[in-house]
């Protein structure tokens, strides 16, 4: 463990517990005595407001007035904040995230039990990429900072904007924005993958009303058709999964009948078609016509 680590670790220990002696951080550490004491020296010079207790139940303690208030978390509710964010750290890719886990492990006691839950998500490398991104969006909306980028929609047209920042949404697999567009004059979504150019304007802005009603409008709501697919029983987890058991209904030996909602759009065309043999539609005849031509437009992409 890095000393800047051990410091924070020590602090969040002494903000849950009253006195804490030598030993107990050396041991918990891995460092010597010395270690700890040096320590300790650096976070009063730092101006933590830390006092020695002598005596044989002596050690170090923190300040009251420094201290939050421990009814407002209990060991269980720390454990619980801990599992979440470690779980999604690969999501919220902020270095301020990184500190955060730290600072809550220290105050999860070390003999409690391992979570027993663990999460997992692909570190794709193109995450790696938005990072400057999202920083810069991150640091726009604390600031109130108009920002600008070009932006290229889904059929490839780029648009100039400048836009009010107000939040940051991560949705399944992508991060989007959520503003005030000055060239539209409206709440706008903006994926991040597909802003370029971003830049943090020195101009500031005065929040606007942002309702509940403007963040809908601000939301992409695709129009939903109402489906049904012959599916086999090797995808049938995937369909409980994102549209519940009562979708499902028994069709045959080997095939199962799927009821679901899926966008009237191409959008909808690419879900259904990551399926492969394993999916057909059946219903409505319109839409089964429609994801037809869709497949017949990708097999002509390789005759």
């Amino acid at each position: 463990m890095e000393k800047v680590e051990r410091l924070i670790s020590i602090i969040m220990i002494l903000l849950k517990k009253d006195v804490v002696s030598t030993t107990e951080f050396a041991q918990l550490f891995n460092v010597t005595k010395r270690t700890i004491l040096r320590d300790m020296e650096t976070l009063s010079v730092s101006n933590i407001p830390i006092y020695s207790v002598n005596g044989v139940h002596g050690g170090y303690g923190i300040m009251d007035e420094y201290k939050v208030d421990k009814r407002l978390l209990s060991s269980s509710d720390l454990e619980n904040i801990l599992t979440a964010l470690s779980g999604l750290e690969q999501i919220l890719i902020s270095e301020e995230v990184d500190v955060t886990i730290k600072k809550i492990e220290a105050m999860v006691s070390p003999l409690a039990p391992k979570s027993s839950v663990q999460l997992s998500f692909y570190d794709w490398e193109g995450r790696s990429e938005i990072r400057q991104t999202l920083k810069k969006c991150q640091e726009a909306i604390l600031a109130r900072r108009l920002i600008s980028f070009a932006y290229i929609d889904k059929n490839g047209m780029i648009t100039d904007r400048m836009v009010e920042p107000y939040q940051l949404h991560f949705s399944e697999t992508s991060w989007y924005l959520k503003g005030f567009c000055l060239h539209r004059m409206r709440y706008r979504t903006f994926k991040l993958s597909r802003i370029d150019h971003l830049q943090v304007d020195e101009k500031t802005f005065n929040p606007r009303d942002y309702s509940l009603d403007q963040e809908y409008e601000s939301s992409y709501q695709p129009e939903l058709v109402a489906v049904r697919a012959l599916i086999s029983p090797s995808v049938k987890d995937q369909f409980i999964e994102r549209y519940g058991r009562k979708s499902i209904e028994n069709y045959s030996s080997d095939l199962f009948l799927a009821t679901i909602h899926v966008p009237q759009s191409h959008i909808g065309f690419q879900f259904l078609a990551s399926f492969g043999t394993n999916l057909k539609v059946v219903e409505p005849p319109s839409y089964a016509e429609e994801f037809r031509n869709y497949l017949l437009e990708m097999v002509n992409q390789y005759s």
